[in-house]
């Protein structure tokens, strides 16, 4: 029971450290990441609102562990990162990898919150 802890959080915190990097870009480097939006095709209005919802996100894994909106948060992260690793894939930017190690992160994540429930 205690390597499950160990394991949930660890893997949890990781995440959240490459989500708040991640949204420290959008906020703090949007000149570079709106170069990526472009690039990927998409909306550069999208940025901030897509940063504040990663926010959103960390905090349901955190705070509302085991209720339907953390659920939500778990689900909205896997295609984000399922997204996010074709989309850097497909433009050939050799940047995919974060999008992979994120959704490790996620996978371990999720199965070990449901293992210490």
């Amino acid at each position: 029971m205690k390597t499950n802890r160990i394991i949930f959080y660890a893997s949890t915190g990781l995440l959240t450290l490459l989500m708040l990097f991640s949204v420290s870009q959008y906020f703090f480097n949007h000149e570079v990441i709106q170069g990526a939006f472009t690039s990927f095709g998409y909306p550069t209005y999208l940025i901030y609102p897509y940063g504040i919802i990663k926010l959103l996100g960390i905090v349901a894994f955190w705070f509302f562990r085991g209720k339907f909106l953390n659920e939500w948060a778990y689900a909205g992260f896997f295609f984000a990162f399922i997204l996010a690793f074709f989309a850097h894939y497909m433009i050939g930017d050799g940047d995919q990898m974060g999008a992979l190690v994120a959704l490790i992160l996620l996978i371990v994540s999720y199965i070990y919150s449901k293992k210490i429930g």
